[in-house]
């Protein structure tokens, strides 16, 4: 599983956009997104950094969570 932390997200329009993202790269993938904690879990087949990358692109900017 990665973990991720997300900037910027605010609402449910956040989670829909940082959500599809995600599937655009790994379709298969669990996602899930906590607006509290600003971190998105994903569990499945693609790397952080692929992640990382479809997530800041959609405008949100992301980084491994440590």
């Amino acid at each position: 599983m990665i973990e991720l932390r997300v900037e910027g997200m605010t609402c449910g329009h956040c989670v829909s956009a940082v959500t599809r993202a995600v599937k655009a790269v790994d379709p298969e993938a669990n996602v899930q997104v906590d607006l509290g904690t600003g971190k998105v879990r994903v569990d499945g087949r693609s790397s952080a950094d692929a992640l990382g990358k479809a997530i800041a692109e959609a405008g949100y900017p992301a980084s491994p969570a440590g």
